[in-house]
């Protein structure tokens, strides 16, 4: 996915009440079981059945690189489905998001005594819950990583510097350029 895509995976993964398997063994046999065989794991981890059945059997205990990374990728997208239910549904409806972000920001319509010149931020804004909720709606539904940023840009603008209303009226966009980093937290 992307930064965005992905700091949200990652806030929703931190409200795991148990760990997803770490071994490859265990993360095999827990594809082998959701996904109801061997065959079907092989196809989506582009390996042999064959391969499959020395992980559930723990003949292979190091798998390469980049099969490492698919297995904890497809374990992850697929671990504790009702509990990263809960934790977006929380957010959406009552707890919000916080998104810590450090970035470049630009400005159009900028009010006259202000300047409209990119300018680097760090910024730790809680978001209600109806930006949280289009945050993950999006995303839900497969929005890009650059619809993500604009709805957080959007979402930024609105709380932090419109401070919901209350200044730079005139602010029409704000854009997220130069990305350092962002972390979003439930």
């Amino acid at each position: 996915m992307g930064q965005f895509g992905d700091g949200l995976d990652a806030a929703v993964h931190k409200t795991f009440t148990r760990p997803a398997p770490k071994s490859a063994g265990a993360q095999m046999r827990y594809l082998v079981k959701q996904l109801g065989g061997t065959k079907p794991v092989a196809q989506m981890l582009r390996v042999s059945q064959r391969t499959v059945e020395r992980y559930v059997k723990d003949q292979i205990k190091k798998p390469r690189t980049g099969l490492a990374a698919r297995m904890e990728r497809e374990v992850k997208a697929r671990w504790q489905p009702q509990i990263k239910a809960k934790a977006r549904q929380k957010a959406a409806s009552t707890g919000g998001i916080i998104v810590d972000i450090h970035a470049r920001f630009g400005y159009t319509g900028a009010p006259k005594d202000a300047t409209d010149q990119d300018r680097i931020r760090h910024l730790t804004v809680a978001l209600p819950p109806q930006h949280a909720a289009r945050l993950f709606d999006a995303q839900q539904q497969g929005a890009d990583e650059d619809e993500l940023q604009q709805i957080a840009a959007n979402s930024l603008r609105e709380v932090y510097f419109q401070d919901d209303g209350r200044r730079a009226g005139s602010l029409r966009e704000v854009e997220i350029n130069d990305l350092l980093s962002l972390e979003f937290e439930l």
